[in-house]
């Protein structure tokens, strides 16, 4: 043993039961995780009028649900309006229920070492989307939805995995709020109503 190290590795007084703590939420887990949804009502889904746009939360992990590894919602986007654009380094899909428009999609080149650093690059392309369409964003993509239709609204439905998040990288930034962004605002069903009328132009 080195024995000239001894003062090193028995020094410090501090006591806790780590392990035993650990232990403890592995053997309580199936019943906590009893109390937990594994069905969410759609009274219970959280509207957000958000920098994102105007969002229907399905899963979050702030809602108490079983679900532990994917967060999901709903975005509705008015008649010939946008989605904020945001970048993040977990992948997603959305699902288009209805209505089509078109994606604008930036790549970053990334580092990740000591410090995390992203340089978007020139190119900005654009994907074509309808209703059944599933759009993928890759990680760390800078992207935008716009709905192409003038009179009508498009929904999609989007999922999000945790893992990043969970691994201590929640890397998320926005870097354009969507038009109906209002922070005072608490977004409801009817008001979302209001949003999907079509946009009338005025007379010259």
């Amino acid at each position: 043993m080195a024995w000239d190290e001894t003062k090193a590795w028995l020094a410090g007084s501090q006591h806790g039961k780590l392990y035993q703590s650990l232990l403890s939420e592995a053997t309580e887990m199936p019943a906590r995780n009893a109390k937990r949804k594994k069905i969410v009502h759609n009274d219970e889904m959280p509207w957000e009028m958000s920098r994102q746009g105007l969002l229907k939360h399905l899963l979050n992990a702030q809602m108490n649900t079983r679900m532990e590894t994917v967060d999901a919602y709903m975005q509705v986007i008015p008649p010939a309006s946008r989605s904020g654009k945001h970048r993040h380094l977990a992948e997603e899909c959305l699902y288009v229920v209805e209505g089509r428009g078109y994606d604008l999609h930036q790549d970053c080149d990334v580092e990740i070492t000591d410090t995390y650093r992203w340089l978007p690059q020139a190119e900005i392309k654009r994907y074509e989307w309808e209703a059944g369409d599933v759009i993928y964003i890759p990680p760390s993509v800078i992207h935008q939805h716009f709905n192409a239709d003038p009179a009508h609204p498009a929904r999609l439905i989007s999922c999000i995995n945790r893992i990043y998040k969970n691994s201590g990288l929640n890397d998320l930034e926005q870097i354009e709020d969507a038009p109906e962004y209002d922070p005072n605002v608490a977004l409801t069903g009817e008001l979302v109503r209001k949003y999907l009328k079509p946009k009338v132009k005025q007379p010259a």
